[in-house]
């Protein structure tokens, strides 16, 4: 019996698409159950996954593989802070979910950071789900180690810490802002109440999903979303949103969205005074801070910055505004005019692969994300869009590599 059953009974489950995880992957968990169930071939293990329900769940803790520490993407949590601030005052407390949560640190981290910003505990709530009961048993135990404590600004470990056996475990107060459950996005009740939420992180799950999920998955999320809620994806999911009624917040590198139906029916902005003349657009674009970039070469210390990378600055931020409103056209024109004026760049080269996937143009894309690579060989969202856009048409080998590149770069970022 071949393992194709299991990966489809895997997607209907939980969404897991084998081609975005990895035949190994799944290869990998069915074999570990299998040894866990004293059985030697994949006929019997189906008969009894098929009338074992507890057994389902154990093949679903065995191939969900966490990956998660506190504060990942501080951004995210800047922007999280920020949207409740603007949301605060209402009377109701603010309603947050974290989906998934993997073994705790990002619904906890969600909590230090309300505190920090001087929200008292009556005026939030969040809501935890996951699909593994292995990740939420290890979250209520609240204990970690070294690997959920990443980069140098571990302050909040002081604030929001205790040190116990084995590790380091939130305050009371901390924990007891986060409620923890078992859900599935997919499933018929993905949240525990029918109150919409006004902030939800979701990052780093629609990458394990097919297109067709991941446009199932974006419906839940919209449909779960307050309306002047805001979404939190991953930085490879960025591109995915505005096709599916969501529009982008321009909050540098948090990868943020709101319901387009909020943006549609948001006020006008107040006309601009006439003690002025109206500034040309490439001045209005100096208003909007252009999105960090990674590979950008810095000035030495003391040297003065030219005109050139100012304008090439505000040129790249008039590409991705383009790109997370969804006017592919406008992109694939502006990254165009770019190239031309200022030469190569990894990020645009990246920005324009994604036109292109969005485009359903898969050799565009790919060309042009193996020219963001070739620039900028590290570049973790183009090797991850490359992965998914290869295993789409089948090329398991070229996507292997890949996903054994973007593992050596996250081994390289632990140490």
């Amino acid at each position: 019996m071949a393992t194709g059953a299991f990966e489809q009974l895997l997607r209907e489950m939980i969404g897991l698409s084998s081609e975005t995880v990895g035949a190994s992957v799944i290869r990998h968990a069915l074999k570990r159950r299998m040894t866990a169930c004293e059985m030697s071939d994949l006929h019997s293990y189906w008969r009894y996954l098929s009338e074992s329900r507890t057994e389902r769940q154990e093949l679903i803790d065995a191939v969900v593989v966490p990956e998660t520490w506190f504060f990942r993407d501080r951004e995210a949590f800047a922007a999280m802070t920020r949207q409740a601030r603007e949301n605060r005052g209402a009377g109701v407390p603010l309603r947050l979910l974290s989906l998934p949560c993997s073994t705790g640190e990002e619904p906890y981290s969600m909590a230090m950071a309300l505190f920090d910003a001087g929200f008292e505990a009556r005026e939030f709530s969040i809501d935890a789900i996951d699909v593994s009961t292995r990740n939420l048993v290890y979250a209520e135990r609240a204990i970690y180690g070294r690997n959920s404590f990443r980069g140098d600004d571990l302050g909040y470990r002081d604030r929001h810490f205790d040190a116990v056996e084995g590790g380091f475990r939130p305050h009371e107060r901390v924990r007891r802002q986060v409620c923890f459950a078992l859900g599935n996005l997919l499933g018929p009740a993905p949240q525990p109440r029918p109150e919409p939420y006004d902030v939800i992180f979701c990052r780093n799950l629609l990458i394990y999903f097919d297109r067709e999920t991941q446009g199932l998955a974006l419906d839940r999320l919209r449909q779960m979303l307050a309306e002047s809620g805001l979404l939190l994806l991953g930085p490879a999911e960025s591109g995915l949103p505005t096709l599916h009624g969501f529009a982008s917040v321009r909050f540098p590198r948090a990868f943020a969205f709101v319901r387009a139906s909020a943006v549609e029916h948001a006020p006008a902005p107040a006309p601009p005074r006439r003690s002025r003349p109206a500034p040309p657009p490439a001045q209005a674009l100096r208003r909007i801070a252009p999105p960090v970039r990674p590979f950008a070469q810095k000035a030495a210390p003391g040297e003065a910055a030219s005109p050139a990378p100012d304008r090439a600055a505000m040129s790249l931020a008039t590409i991705e505004h383009a790109a997370n409103a969804g006017r592919l056209g406008e992109v694939k024109r502006a990254a165009a005019s770019h190239l031309e004026e200022f030469g190569p760049s990894a990020e645009v080269f990246y920005l324009l692969g994604l036109a292109h996937d969005a485009d359903d143009a898969p050799s565009d894309a790919i060309q042009n994300y193996r020219k963001a690579l070739y620039l900028a060989p590290d570049h973790r969202q183009a090797l991850v869009q490359l992965k998914l856009l290869l295993q789409r048409q089948g090329d398991k080998a070229g996507a292997k590599a890949l996903t054994d590149r973007l593992d050596r770069i996250a081994k390289r970022s632990d140490v």
